[in-house]
């Protein structure tokens, strides 16, 4: 039987770039990852073009939520999983001091533009739409790993060779 992956997706926010990661990750894993999303400071609602965004394209995304990252941070009540590896996909998580995590899982940097302050609505709706497939091309090849037999080094090199487009 194969392991799940347990994944953590990263933003400062969590109302946007997170939330269409963690949503992807859990939707095109088909039960290989099991994907959770949290920011630093979240802006507690989900982007509502977000939601859409997911809708668009068939991607399941009940249960949506913006939540802080002290809900999966070492002495989180209940528990927080073990995470395997996390992908902060903002420039300010990735430079942020993180928290303990449990496991000290593989972390790399899959930075994507903020879609969530771009006006008017139709050019914040595309830029939804560029982020969501700038996530969806590196979860994919994230997920095209052969993880189970990769050592931990090895699938963060890789996953830091799919953000450098390589």
């Amino acid at each position: 039987m194969n392991p799940t992956f347990n994944v953590l997706v990263l933003c400062t926010g969590n109302s946007a770039r997170s939330i269409l990661g963690e949503m992807l990750f859990n939707h095109l894993g088909q039960g290989r990852v099991k994907a959770c999303s949290a920011g630093s400071k979240p802006a507690g609602q989900v982007n509502p073009v977000a939601l859409e965004t997911l809708e668009k394209h068939g991607v399941p995304c009940a249960g949506a939520r913006s939540k802080s990252w002290d809900e999966f941070n070492a002495g989180a009540v209940p528990p927080a999983p073990t995470f395997d590896f996390i992908f902060t996909v903002c420039g300010n998580a990735a430079a942020e001091a993180c928290p303990v995590w449990p496991g000290h899982p593989a972390t790399a940097h899959w930075g994507i533009d903020d879609p969530a302050h771009v006006e008017p609505l139709e050019a914040r709706r595309a830029a939804f739409e560029l982020a969501y497939q700038l996530l969806k091309q590196r979860v994919e090849a994230f997920l095209a790993l052969p993880l189970e037999s990769m050592s931990r080094d090895e699938a963060l090199a890789a996953a830091r060779r799919i953000h450098a487009g390589e």
